[in-house]
Formats: C-alpha cells, structure tokens, sequence
C-alpha cells in the first residue's frame, strides 16, 4: 500500500434479501422459487467490503437507519475491517433493503428500497471528507444516494487532489453534470449509453472520456471492459477475469470490480493492472451467492495480482 493512501467510498448500505428461482419473472408473472437469504448489500458497502479484502485502509461514508437492520450492518461492515465512523444512524429511518430475484443462470432482477441512503445529504459527506483527504487517496463513488451528497463527494475528493472513481450506478437526473469535475468513470454498458446518448459502447466511450478529460471503463459482463485511458486514446477490450466454476449469481460484479479497482489504484498500481485486477476479483466474485460472499482476499487472487 502506498505510505498514507486509503479508499474512502460514498454511497449506500443496504440489506439484500434474495430468492433464487429457476427463469425470472416477467411483468405480471408470479414464479416459485426457494428459500429466502438474507445478505449485506448496498453498491458503496458491498465496494467498501471488496477493496478492504484486498488490504486497502477503507472508510465508508453513508447512512442506515436506527433500526435492527442497520446496527447489523454496521457489524458486518466493521467485522470485515471498514471503517464506519462516518456511518449516521439515521432516527426514525428504516436502513435500505434490495429485494432480488436470481436464475439459474445467475443474472438478476433488484428492485432497492432506498430508506436511509435517501438522507445521506452535501452537509454530511462533506463534514466527513473535508479536510480529511490525501491526495494519494482514492474516492469511490455510487450513486444509490442523492445527487448533492454524490456532487459534494466528486467535488472534496478534487479540491483535495485525490483520484475520484464515479461508479454511475445507478444513472439519475443530473449526474451527467459531474463528469466535467474529471473523475474516473466506470459505467457498464448501459449506464454508458444512457450518460453518452450513444449506443455503441466504443462509441460512448469516447463521448464520456471527452468530457471530463480523463480516462473511462466500460464494463461489459461476460465480455470484459472496455478501456479508454484519455480523451485522445482508442478504446481497448480487456477479457473477463478467469472463472474456475460455472457463474451462479451476477449480483454485486461491478460493486466488486469498483471496489478491486479502487483499492489497486490507492496501492499505486497503474490504471491497466488495477482493471486487470478488479476483472479477476469481479469473476471471483460471481461463482458464490450473494453480493459480498464471493469477493476475493488478495491471497485468493495471488496468480493473477
């Protein structure tokens, strides 16, 4: 780990519950499926969770409610080494919850009930960054929160001269705007289409790196990201991590990937080596169920780090 350099991530702490059915359900359609679970979730926790594994220093900046969900979260957060203490415990608030169908063949279907990630607010993320930030640091973004709070975040992370990652999703009203405060964006490619108004990921790619100046990953599934490093590079395709078992649950890849790439940039890796390494902790982590169960200790990822 570079000497000082931490992740600090901003974004969302949510309870998954999760069934897993044979096909997912189309509109208006009732399958049957078998025993519910109940796993950590939320894009900024689960992120927080996956760079910690991979011994980066993480604080996680968010909100959960006062409730029994949240005190649980908070646990799990802290059994896994995440610093909290910028957690607010949210009165009267209930603490985010996903509720997730997944098929046989592991994609899914989330549906989020934002509770307390809906109160995270500006005031908040910036009594908890400013000031606080080094500019060896790496600030993770998600966007399970409301834009100012997302804004405030990309904004202290600059002025400090930290490297921002926006991870932007999901897509909402606004966030197009931020991209010119030149963070490091990581859209799949949907969320790519819809920020560039292009439907060709290359193409998109491209839009969006000339906007903020800065480079861009697009990732694609099955089939690897597409890197861009600048306004002015052509885009590359990096294959998918390794897989040593079939994919059983697609839920949380990208919050793994983002937390991976995170953790590698704050050691001082160069931006192709961390793609590198978050593509083999996402593939890692789509072979167990649950959003967090399958991300990887950088010990698991030894041959490829």
């Amino acid at each position: 780990m570079v000497e000082g350099a931490g992740v600090v991530v901003v974004g969302s702490v949510n309870v998954d519950h999760v069934v897993v059915a044979a096909s997912l359900p189309a509109r208006g359609e009732t399958v049957l499926a078998g025993d519910l679970a109940r796993h950590g979730g939320g894009k900024g926790a689960n992120a927080a969770v996956g760079a910690a594994r991979l011994g980066a220093r993480v604080r996680l900046v968010a909100a959960v409610g006062d409730d029994q969900l949240g005190a649980d979260a908070l646990a799990e957060l802290e059994a896994e080494g995440v610093d909290t203490a910028a957690v607010a415990r949210v009165p009267g608030a209930t603490t985010g919850a996903a509720l997730i169908v997944v098929d046989e063949a592991g994609e899914n279907q989330i549906a989020v009930a934002g509770g307390a990630n809906r109160r995270l607010d500006a005031g908040a993320v910036r009594a908890a960054l400013d000031g606080r930030l080094e500019a060896a640091d790496v600030v993770l973004v998600s966007c399970e929160i409301p834009l100012d709070a997302i804004a405030a975040a990309v904004r202290a992370a600059r002025a400090a001269g930290a490297r921002t990652v926006l991870n932007p999703a999901p897509v909402i009203d606004g966030l197009a705007a931020l991209l010119g405060e030149g963070p490091l964006v990581t859209p799949n490619a949907g969320e790519a289409r819809i920020l560039a108004g292009e439907s060709e990921p290359a193409a998109a790619a491209r839009a969006l790196a000339a906007r903020p100046g800065a480079p861009v990953v697009v990732t694609l599934g099955g089939d690897g990201v597409l890197l861009l490093g600048g306004p002015d590079a052509e885009p590359r395709r990096l294959p998918a991590g390794r897989t040593a078992q079939a994919v059983v649950d697609t839920t949380g890849a990208g919050d793994a990937f983002n937390g991976a790439l995170a953790a590698e940039l704050a050691r001082g890796a160069g931006l192709e080596a961390a793609v590198g390494l978050a593509l083999e902790a996402a593939a890692h982590a789509v072979q167990v169920h649950g959003a967090r169960e399958g991300m990887p200790t950088r010990a698991a990822l030894a041959p490829a780090a």
